[in-house]
């Protein structure tokens, strides 16, 4: 079947507070992020003005959280665990590949290269399909590769929102985080799930994100009888969003007597700055001054074993695609 490469797509994050510029440049450069009709010099000049102006205010961010974006270690780990549930049962090297920042694509295409790969497994860290995080990746990679100095067949995992083995990660995560809570209030604790927004055009265009979140926590939600909502975090720039904004949410909760609060930001699989400084820092702050008497926030899924095993069973099932000569 020749040399198999699962390469982990994922934003990436700055490694320093020296990066945050050059991150911010290459977010808003991508066409899927910010919808414009400029391209060449003209973009550049506006990306690089925007992210001058956010790298400011965001540096703050990562001064919380130590300095820089916890994503290149946590993809690390999620790679070597991954690597050594899969070589349980095939040979095959896992790659990480950043969209934003270090390492990047190009990078991770010319380990798989000079490692003499011939099929590839392309698997977002995103389980929820989306033009903005899900299509921006798989369209690097196709430029990466537009003129491919090796021949390789590739497949691509469009997302795994409703696939059990994550669901039932979600739920163990869950469960740890609500055992923080005095047992006799567990039951009665608010779950409000957070995913990252998009902008409402997005989703009338036909991408299904907000579908598929929804999809995941009426899953997950079967395992609890707590009460919980949705909402979504993050929004940038002038356009409608998604809503209701989780923060505003949390103040609503606050006015009508919740005093327990889980938040679980639904749609991250690894922590950065939307769970470290704007959930588990800035949100968690708000709601004590809203009167919320305990506040937890549940870890991202990380390298947790469950998480582990449901990638290795989505790669093996689409490694089959390989071996049955659909590729």
């Amino acid at each position: 079947m020749g040399k198999i490469g699962v390469v982990l797509l994922n934003l990436g994050g700055p490694l320093s507070t020296d990066d945050i510029e050059e991150f911010l440049f290459n977010l808003f450069m991508d066409p899927y992020i910010i919808e414009i009709p400029l391209r060449g010099l003209p973009r550049k000049l506006l990306a690089r003005f925007i992210a001058k102006r956010r790298a400011k205010k965001t540096a703050h961010y990562y001064e919380i959280m130590g300095g820089k974006s916890p994503q290149y270690e946590l993809s690390m780990r999620q790679a070597n665990a991954l690597a050594g549930k899969l070589q349980e049962d095939i040979d095959v090297k896992v790659y990480v590949a950043m969209r934003y920042f270090k390492p990047y694509t190009e990078e991770a295409y010319r380990s798989l290269v000079k490692d003499n790969i011939e099929n590839v497994v392309l698997l977002p860290l995103y389980p929820h399909y989306s033009r903005t995080t899900t299509l921006s990746s798989f369209e690097e990679w196709n430029r990466v590769t537009e003129h491919p100095e090796r021949r390789m067949k590739v497949v691509q995992i469009d997302g795994y929102h409703d696939n059990p083995l994550y669901i039932s990660a979600v739920t163990e995560r869950m469960n740890e985080a609500l055992s923080k809570f005095p047992e006799e209030v567990r039951e009665d604790v608010y779950i409000l799930f957070s995913a990252h927004g998009v902008p409402v055009r997005v989703i009338e265009r036909g991408d299904p994100y907000q579908k598929q979140i929804i999809e995941t926590v009426d899953l997950v939600s079967r395992n609890f009888g707590n009460p919980h909502s949705l909402a979504y975090q993050s929004r940038v720039g002038p356009v409608k969003w998604l809503g209701p904004p989780t923060l505003a949410e949390i103040k609503r909760l606050a006015t009508v007597g919740v005093k327990n609060l889980l938040v679980v930001p639904i749609s991250f699989v690894s922590e950065h700055s939307e769970t470290l400084y704007e959930v588990d820092y800035l949100f968690r702050k708000e709601a004590g001054q809203a009167g919320i008497v305990q506040f937890e926030m549940m870890p991202a899924l990380n390298d947790s074993p469950g998480f582990i095993e449901a990638l290795a069973a989505i790669v093996l099932s689409k490694i089959k695609e390989f071996t049955e000569g659909k590729v």
